[in-house]
């Protein structure tokens, strides 16, 4: 007997006994609703669930209730490249939370990513060749220029000397610089 049927053989045992006794006690028609009622109800007892519980154990069955690999990849990728799929996405990577999610699950990958192309000599040739173009160059250096980089340099810069630990940071060189000093000094007293 196939998986299927075996999974399907309870519930069309459920069914013809329940439609079976409907037909009996009204004597003609069978009604959807009652039927349906009688079928949750039955499938809600301990009984249900136990003969459920069995069927879904079946090794043979699980295994062909497992999705094929390739079925899913193909959905999963016209589901992706299609237009509504990369509107969905667009309007997902908006929510900030969804980034962060996604951009903190996937920083290892990332990370190893970046490593292996470091590594790659083609890759590092083909960034120096891009750092090394005249029009980039000038862009780049139109940007540097520009009122507004200055403007958040000058806000970045605030910023790190306003914060606590870049304070304290400056405080302990400070205090080493001026150990190292009054050592040197002694020395050349010495």
């Amino acid at each position: 007997m196939k998986p299927k049927m075996s999974f399907l053989l309870p519930f069309l045992a459920i069914f013809f006994i329940a439609g079976c006794s409907q037909e009996q006690a009204s004597g003609g028609q069978l009604d959807y609703e009652e039927t349906k009622k009688m079928v949750v109800d039955i499938l809600k007892t301990d009984d249900g669930k136990k003969a459920i519980q069995e069927v879904m154990s079946d090794e043979q069955l699980r295994q062909q209730l497992i999705m094929d690999q390739t079925i899913v990849t193909d959905t999963v990728q016209n589901t992706l490249t299609s237009d509504k799929g990369i509107e969905f996405w667009k309007k997902t990577f908006q929510d900030p939370q969804f980034a962060e999610t996604i951009a903190k699950t996937m920083q290892k990958e990332h990370e190893q990513l970046m490593k292996n192309l470091m590594n790659d000599p083609e890759y590092r040739t083909k960034l120096i060749e891009i750092m090394k173009d005249p029009e980039l160059e000038k862009e780049l250096t139109t940007v540097l220029k520009g009122n507004e980089y200055r403007e958040h340099l000058k806000q970045v810069v605030s910023e790190t000397i306003e914060s606590p630990l870049y304070q304290t940071k400056i405080q302990e060189l400070l205090l080493k610089a001026a150990e190292a000093k009054a050592s040197e000094e002694k020395k050349d007293e010495a």
